[in-house]
């Protein structure tokens, strides 16, 4: 079903490496080859393919430059919009964002075995998803199960991952029910995202529809959900809750509002799963006037700093982070050189952000400064066939 466009051989080829100076690991060829591998990252691209795009796309980013270059392509993967990899770099599972699947209504869930050796993908088996147009995927900390959000199903549903990464028929699913005050957007529940807390204990689900955040206990055995105390909490009419992110402490979470273009912190008690809201403060110029949708949202790796991204104003709005407080303060709009950034990724070692321009089908590498928290563009630019999301690991060595 499924075919990669580069060889292991090409692969080697591609990084200016042949298959001899791999097996004298102890040459000095070898031993800066390997150091080269250390200043990469490898970076999967979650792609639409109703247009140009093949499927899921591989590159390397230069931690020194900011470089991308394209290692290689899996074909054949529908619309496989949004992307997660387990810790230990063995899987990859892929959303397949389509209201039909099988004859029935609803999209899938694809399963691939990542080769240790050069990244790429290869398919293990796909899974309906129990929900039209599913946007967002994650796993339970155990490992154990797959989380999606289904955006048209307006639910979100649970998957077994077997020992060999694939994936069993779904453990559970929960109906979101509702809607919101914009009749166009929020005629009723549209999950946008699922992820768990640090402790693993908790799971939260932002529905775009009934601008709720839902809360559930998780069970890592079975793979249930079980509405919490607070099964969930309210933001701003018409907000639309899309994407949710947690402090590297534990005690904030942050959620980008996609319909209001507004950032909501809350404080977040991870032994009770409860959420508390505090201010909310724009993504967006005062002056602006056009229309925008809010995309993406993320935090520095050292928590300082929090970035969203804005569809419309085409922009990366970044803010400073008050430790003791979670109050976020203004620092600059960024623009992302392309149309309509969707998913963006900031590297481990903080210094980089990429940005997924999915309308001009560009990636945009920024250099962040670690103590301001500004971006610069560094001048490199991938294109890439509507891009959507980024997950970046270290390389095999």
């Amino acid at each position: 079903m499924l075919s990669e466009t580069t060889t292991r051989r090409d692969f080697l080829k591609t990084l200016g490496l042949g298959a001899f100076g791999l097996t004298l690991a102890r040459s000095s060829r070898a031993y800066s080859s390997q150091r080269r591998e250390s200043r990469q990252l490898l970076v999967y691209v979650g792609t639409y393919t109703s247009g140009n795009s093949e499927g899921i796309y591989l590159y390397r980013l230069d931690l020194s430059s900011g470089a991308l270059s394209q290692v290689g392509t899996t074909k054949d993967v529908v619309n496989p919009s949004y992307l997660a990899l387990d810790a230990r770099r063995r899987y990859l599972y892929a959303v397949n964002e389509v209201d039909e699947f099988a004859g029935r209504k609803s999209g899938a869930i694809s399963a691939f075995a990542v080769d240790q050796q050069t990244g790429a993908l290869r398919f293990l088996n796909q899974q309906p998803s129990l929900g039209g147009s599913p946007c967002y995927v994650s796993l339970d900390k155990s490992e154990k199960f797959v989380l999606v959000a289904n955006y048209v199903g307006g639910n979100v549903s649970v998957f077994p991952v077997r020992s060999d990464g694939s994936l069993g028929e779904a453990a559970d699913m929960k109906q979101d029910q509702g809607s919101g005050v914009n009749k166009e957007r929020q005629e009723g529940p549209h999950a946008h995202c699922i992820l768990p807390d640090q402790s693993g204990r908790h799971v939260y689900a932002c529905d775009l529809g009934t601008d709720r955040i839902m809360i559930y206990r998780f069970d890592s055995q079975a793979g249930k959900l079980t509405p919490n105390e607070q099964p969930w909490v309210q933001v701003t009419a018409g907000a639309g809750p899309r994407h949710l992110t947690f402090h590297p402490g534990g005690k904030y979470a942050y959620v980008m509002n996609e319909l209001n273009s507004t950032v909501t912190a809350f404080a977040h008690d991870s032994a009770q799963g409860t959420l508390k809201e505090l201010p909310s403060i724009s993504a967006l110029p005062e002056d602006f006037k056009g229309q925008n949708t809010g995309a993406d949202i993320h935090l520095s790796p050292d928590g300082k700093f929090l970035y969203c991204s804005n569809r419309g104003h085409d922009s990366i709005a970044a803010f400073g982070v008050d430790a003791a407080s979670s109050r976020l303060s203004f620092i600059a709009h960024t623009p992302t050189g392309g149309k309509t950034p969707r998913n963006f990724a900031i590297d481990p070692t903080g210094n980089f952000l990429l940005v997924a321009n999915q309308n001009s089908d560009t990636i945009v590498i920024f250099r962040r400064d670690a103590q301001t928290g500004k971006l610069q563009p560094t001048g490199n630019v991938a294109e890439v066939p509507s891009p959507v999301c980024l997950k970046l690991i270290a390389p095999f060595v």
